[in-house]
């Protein structure tokens, strides 16, 4: 499979950048993130054990899941530093820091040990990842038996959609959205031969109003 997928253009993570994708997610796109953690925990049915946020950013989504599952710790994973130190100042803000830590490093040589992740997830990273089957293969390697993920992107609702993209495009009228973009019946194959290789007989797509995510399961 193709490096970045739906095309979109790799964005460089200075601390501007950083910065700024943090003002985003804490005013548009800040409604989302409880949706979707809903949304991750119902699909999954998982809601204690440890949560692994892949390319969390400023852990926003990794707070919504904090919260929306008490009995579950949270790891705020990213290869920005930037984006690591915003989100250890946002969880601290939000006193999460006994269930929410973060970490640095790369999604396709994850830092975990076999089996040890219970829920995995993660919002608008995979569109960026250079390796895709290597990065799932990682990815399932650390889930653990009875494991899934819910990996992917979109806005959680159709109304959350419009919302965000009415909004996004006041700022910017030129704003990369993936969301627009289409995934074909070329790519849906593509991913399914791709979980065959790597050894996952589990899986599921979704692709509807919620978004475009990958439900990895582990049994």
């Amino acid at each position: 499979m193709q490096k970045n997928w739906t095309n979109t253009v790799p964005t460089t993570f200075d601390r501007d950048a950083a910065l700024r994708m943090n003002e985003i997610a804490m005013t548009v796109f800040a409604p989302i993130y409880p949706v979707i953690a809903q949304n991750a925990l119902t699909v999954t049915n998982i809601c204690q054990g440890v949560c692994l946020d892949l390319g969390s950013g400023s852990a926003m989504l990794a707070m919504a899941v904090a919260r929306k599952a008490p009995q579950m710790r949270v790891i705020a994973f990213d290869f920005s530093p930037h984006s690591m130190q915003i989100a250890m100042d946002n969880i601290d803000a939000a006193r999460l820091k006994d269930r929410v830590r973060c970490e640095t490093g790369d999604v396709h040589a994850l830092p975990f040990a076999d089996g040890s992740i219970n829920l995995i997830v993660s919002r608008g990273s995979m569109f960026f990842w250079d390796d895709l089957e290597n990065t799932f293969r990682e990815i399932y390697r650390v889930l653990a038996p009875e494991g899934a993920t819910y990996i992917g992107g979109g806005f959680g609702s159709a109304d959350m959609r419009e919302q965000v993209i009415a909004e996004m495009l006041k700022r910017d009228p030129a704003w990369d959205c993936y969301a627009r973009k289409k995934t074909g019946e070329d790519d849906l194959r593509r991913f399914e031969s791709l979980f065959q290789r790597i050894g996952c007989t589990t899986h599921q797509i979704i692709n509807d109003a919620t978004g475009f995510w990958i439900v990895l399961s582990k049994s």
